[in-house]
């Protein structure tokens, strides 16, 4: 049980979390500045660090599995990635 609650913590931190990718990459893509860019990816790299961090480095406090949390965070992070470049590479 302590495994399925850490893996739903870990998606719905990992989507907030990607929700704040997708809108440094959407505001970057409509900037169209290289400069920009590059700044907005070591953002959205630092957010994905933080993201993942916070469980690691809180996992002597959180009442369920850390491990299971990690790796919900890491599919939400990478799931959302993907879901906005498909979305946003069709228009």
């Amino acid at each position: 049980m302590k495994l399925l609650i850490g893996l739903l913590a870990g998606l719905a931190w990992g989507a907030l979390c990607g929700f704040l990718n997708t809108r440094i990459l959407k505001r970057a893509v409509e900037k169209n500045d290289n400069n920009f860019m590059m700044a907005a990816n070591i953002l959205r790299l630092l957010v994905d660090l933080v993201a993942l961090g916070a469980i690691f480095l809180l996992r002597g406090v959180l009442p369920f599995s850390y491990e299971a949390a990690l790796v919900g965070t890491a599919i939400a992070l990478s799931l959302l990635t993907i879901a906005f470049a498909f979305r946003y590479g069709k228009k």
